[in-house]
Parts: C-alpha cells; structure tokens; sequence
C-alpha cells in the first residue's frame, strides 16, 4: 500500500507531538510549571531505542517500556530535587521556570556525553541516527504508522478512565483546584504531583522511543522540538489533557502539511522555516483564545435555545 510520505510524516509526527503534549500539560496543571526540560526527556526515548536495537539487539519496540521508566523518573527528580525545594521556599512560578531550563541544559550535556560514549565503546552511530529501516511492517505500512495513533487513543481513554473514575484521579483534580483544601481532607497532594510528574516524564519517553524509529535523532533534538511541544499544549489549552489532545493533533498536522503546502506555493526555501509554523500558532492562540481550544465556549451562541 502506497502512501504519500508527507502524510506519513504528518500523522506521526502530530500523533507523537500529542504524546508530549499530554506529559507537558499532566505536569503543568499540577505544578503550574511550565517544564522547558520536556523535549530532551523524550530524546531519551530516542536514545534508549537506539540501545535496544544496536547493542541489546531487540525490536525496536521492547524499547518503549525503558523510556517510559527512565524519562519517568528523570522527570521525577527533577521535581522532587529541585522543584519541590523551590516551592518550599517560595520561588516564584518564574525562578522555577528557570530551573526547568537550567536542567534541560544539563541533561543536554549528559546525552552528549551519552551519545560519544555509545560511539567509542560499540561504533555504533550515535548521531544523527534513524532505526527506520529496523522498524516492522503492517499491511505493508512502516509499524510506527499504526502504533503512534494507536498509543494516543488507548493514552487518551485511560487517562478519561483513571481522571474520572479512580481515587487517584478525583485526587489529582482536587489538587490541581485547591491543594490546600485537598490536604485538610487527607490527600496526599506531594505524592500526586509527583505521580503526575512521572507519568508526564514517561510519556515523553515513550513518544521519544517512536519517533526514533521515523525522524533523526541527535542529542540536541529537545531544543529543536520543544517549540511545537508547547504550541500543542498552548493552543489546546494549558488546563486540559483533552486540550492537549487536540493542540497536538492541530500543531502537528499543521507544521508539516502547511511546511509542505507553502513550501509547494513559495518555494522549498521555506522549508527551513518550518518552526515558524509553531510558534505563530502560539501568538494566535495567545491573541484570539488565550485559554486555548479548551478555553473556548462552542455552545455560546446556540447553547441558550
């Protein structure tokens, strides 16, 4: 079955963008931290799934349960070592933005390091590297064509279950509209935040390990991705993980198919300004619906009747 590149492109990459923008808004609504870290925990993904089809010699997708666990809990440390110490002392929502990038930075060195050790002890191409050709086949369509979608839709229905009929979600709800409340009542609102912090870090982890196995990876690729991530959970809305849901759909499939489109109508010049894409998205969104897609009352003018 033949399918035009660019919409392999554009349904993978929207499917993946809404992975990260899931565990960018889990974390946010908790914390109220916008976590500039997010995009390098996802190139751990990408470096996990790298190990586990050169050196471990598995299908690329036993990598995807690694990720979860190892961009989890880096994401955890970085809340529960530095975030929930600045909010003990009253660092503002600004001082612990900045301490989210302060630690992108380290953990970008840390995957450069990562990557020119993997090189020297096992020859193995640790930059700009792709397992697509590793990856399975499905009806004679690349596996990750299939599974991308596929891990959004069983995300997005286990999240509705867990946030709407598990203790842990009416927890976390209550937390997120008042911790205080919630505490004088007997939850637990650090454990919350930081099961939410470690679920938002291992969705990115997951979303990493796919899409190694279509775009390049390199050590660098968070700063490189991290626009589109939070044009997805801006534009859905930052409070709402169906927000999210659907700002990465609408991003992703935009930044691509609008790159191409454009890129068909001006010139492939354009294509190098494809993150442009992204963040216009932002200041429309900013301009015209600041709280997002979720933020937006469809019904208002016929809901009355």
């Amino acid at each position: 079955m033949a399918l035009d590149p660019i919409f392999s492109d554009a349904v993978i990459f929207a499917s993946l963008l809404t992975l990260l923008s899931i565990g960018l808004t889990l974390t946010y609504i908790t914390t109220r931290v916008p976590n500039f870290a997010h995009a390098s925990l996802a190139t751990i993904g990408m470096y996990v799934a790298l190990v586990a089809t050169h050196i471990w010699g598995t299908a690329p997708y036993a990598a995807i349960p690694v990720a979860f666990c190892i961009s989890g809990l880096v994401a955890l440390a970085l809340y529960v070592m530095i975030l929930r110490p600045l909010i003990r002392r009253g660092a503002t929502q600004a001082i612990q933005m900045i301490a989210t990038l302060a630690f992108d930075i380290v953990l970008i060195a840390a995957l450069n390091i990562a990557a020119d050790y993997i090189v020297r002890a096992t020859q193995v191409s640790a930059r700009e590297f792709t397992l697509r050709s590793y990856d399975l086949e499905v009806a004679g369509l690349p596996m990750v064509l299939v599974a991308a979608p596929a891990a959004i839709a069983i995300l997005a229905v286990s999240l509705h279950l867990v946030l709407s009929r598990t203790r842990f979600g009416i927890a976390m709800r209550a937390s997120t509209e008042n911790a205080d409340l919630a505490e004088s009542v007997g939850i637990n609102v650090k454990r919350v935040y930081a099961v939410s912090w470690l679920l938002g870090g291992g969705f990115a982890g997951v979303a990493g390990s796919l899409i190694a196995l279509w775009f390049e990876g390199d050590p660098n690729f968070g700063p490189v991705l991290i626009p589109s991530v939070f044009a997805a959970s801006i534009v859905g809305g930052f409070m709402s993980i169906h927000g999210a849901i659907a700002g990465g759909i609408l991003v992703g499939l935009a930044e691509v198919l609008g790159t191409r489109f454009l890129a068909g109508e001006i010139g492939p010049w354009l294509i190098a300004y494809r993150p442009l894409i992204p963040l216009a998205l932002i200041v429309a969104t900013l301009f015209l619906a600041p709280r997002g897609l979720a933020g937006i009352r469809w019904r208002r003018n016929g809901g009355g009747r």
